[in-house]
């Protein structure tokens, strides 16, 4: 068996439901894959999923492909690439709740936004409201990472990004409207969120227990797909104690709509990434000459 680690990018939750559905039926088992799983509730992110590879302390994590190009891009560059994607459309959105009479993104201007510090992020945000009319004078704040979305609830601030397939599900559970704005509404060709990432460099040495990883996850994932209400049974068992009243069929249902099929689970597509990238230099927040080829393979999908 080889023992293999994966730090998550939040606290479990449906974005997350393959992993533990892979390992609950034993799909990583007959792969000989003995894998634990570490999510960021652990140590509250005092250190990233993506900086755990760095260090060597995990062998997968989980990002937003904007993780790779920064740790592509950084005074010391690392070799983090994506090996598949989670999702083939933008299940994340900005949103905020709609008696803030925030009717489209440019009435953000002088408003208040929960930022988890990510790169391009609040670049994103402006350039957002600026597409839509505005200035993109935003007042950013950086409050605990994990306790963003409270932030919202509490009315502490006016908008933030998150998951429709969670922070969404869990708005409607409470009767909160919110106003949605999707980035590819307001010509942001944004890439892919979450990805699974590795150390490149460690590629070809773990080429097939890498590949035999990939395989059960797209199982566990598949399997959720055909089997929602299993895998929310799966899954619930693992969530912080203040999501277990959410919805989770409704999750796993809206999760499950956006991850493709048996034919192109985890695939990328390198001209969307393509896209996004040459949108970032054309708004001058990359000035790196980065390629979609580097920044992630399907390699490792296709071998199997």
């Amino acid at each position: 068996m080889k023992s293999l680690k994966i730090a998550l990018d939040w606290t479990p939750n449906a974005n997350h439901v393959g992993f533990y559905v892979a390992q609950q039926m034993g799909f990583y088992k007959n792969a000989g894959i003995d894998l634990q799983i570490i999510h960021a509730g652990e140590d509250h992110y005092k250190i990233t999923p993506a900086k755990k590879i760095e260090l060597g302390l995990v062998d997968f994590a989980l990002c937003p492909l904007e993780s790779v190009m920064s740790y592509q891009t950084k005074a010391s560059p690392f070799s983090l690439q994506a090996i598949a994607t989670l999702f083939k459309e933008d299940l994340s959105a900005v949103v905020c709740i709609s008696n803030r009479g925030i009717e489209s993104p440019k009435h953000l201007d002088g408003k208040s936004y929960a930022s988890y510090k990510a790169r391009y992020e609040d670049a994103i945000i402006k350039q957002m409201i600026i597409n839509d009319g505005g200035s993109g004078s935003i007042e950013l704040q950086y409050p605990d990472k994990l306790g963003i979305w409270n932030t919202i609830e509490n009315n502490q601030v006016d908008a933030t990004w998150i998951f429709m397939n969670w922070e969404g599900v869990k708005a409607q559970q409470k009767g909160l409207d919110l106003n949605v704005f999707k980035l590819k509404n307001y010509q942001i060709p944004y890439s892919y969120s979450p990805v699974i990432v590795v150390d490149s460099n460690k590629i070809k040495e773990e080429q097939t227990v890498y590949s035999r990883f990939l395989k059960a996850t797209k199982l566990g994932f598949l399997y959720a797909q055909k089997n929602p209400d299993q895998a929310a049974k799966i899954l619930k068992p693992h969530l912080p104690e203040a999501d277990k009243s959410i919805d989770l069929n409704e999750c796993i249902r809206i999760t499950c709509n956006a991850m493709g099929d048996e034919k192109n689970w985890g695939i990328m597509e390198p001209l969307r990434v393509q896209e996004f990238l040459k949108w970032l230099q054309e708004h001058h927040l990359e000035k790196h000459s980065l390629k979609a080829g580097s920044l992630f393979t399907n390699s490792l999908l296709i071998h199997h």
